[in-house]
């Protein structure tokens, strides 16, 4: 609940403008991949909860995970343009791969932070960004997976750690399209951008807030 008023509160104060708003004037010109392999010793999970500027930052800051890939996942045309996505047609949703090392990290621990790091409640909306493409979902890749995001929905509805009920869409992986280059580290990339100051910037700093024992320790 502290978390939900915290973001709650910021929206209020940030501009309106959204994610794909800010995107408009930008060139879009590149190539998609398909991801859907697996690195040696590392693991992947599929999370989506809003503009995958924020997403993606959020989970780099995670011990445990060496890369977060945003992309588009859960719709029904093959290789998505951010263009496509912006309609809000293609069913797709702005998602992050999630690379991550299951030795430092465990996949309910991925859970918790991505319940923990925005609003499930809200459905096809997240802060100024309304539309199925940012809806908050989990696409899982074994029946072990879906047993546990399950578990965790249930622990956080018993615990009545929000107010609504959750939203949250369970969907077995199909395949996930990597997102245009541009997108990838925007936040990091473009630290004078508006949105990223008045909505990213902030979504990341509560969630810091909020789990400093999952994050990395700077060096």
């Amino acid at each position: 609940m502290k978390y939900l008023q915290l973001f709650t509160a910021l929206l209020l104060i940030s501009p309106t403008i959204s994610c794909s708003e800010e995107q408009v004037a930008v060139n879009t010109s590149t190539s998609h991949t398909k991801m859907n392999h697996t690195s040696d010793n590392l693991n992947k999970a599929y999370f989506a909860s809003g503009c995958f500027w924020c997403v993606e930052a959020i989970f780099e800051s995670i011990n445990g995970v060496n890369e977060a890939i945003s992309g588009y996942t859960g719709g029904d045309i093959k290789n998505p343009t951010y263009e496509q996505i912006c309609t809000a047609t293609t069913k797709h949703a702005e998602a992050v791969e999630i690379i991550y090392d299951p030795e430092v990290i465990d996949y309910k621990t991925l859970l918790i932070a991505f319940f923990g790091s925005h609003d499930p409640t809200t459905l096809n909306k997240q802060g100024p960004d309304s539309g199925p493409q940012y809806r908050s979902a989990v696409f899982y890749q074994t029946d072990e997976e879906k047993s546990l995001i399950e578990l965790v929905i249930s622990e956080i509805e018993t615990k009545k750690q929000f107010s609504s009920p959750i939203t949250t869409e369970v969907s077995k992986l199909d395949i996930f399209y990597k997102a245009e280059e541009y997108h990838q580290n925007y936040e990091k990339n473009n630290p004078g951008n508006p949105y990223v100051q008045n909505v990213s910037v902030p979504r990341l700093t509560n969630f810091q807030q909020k789990f400093p024992e999952l994050l990395k320790q700077a060096h």
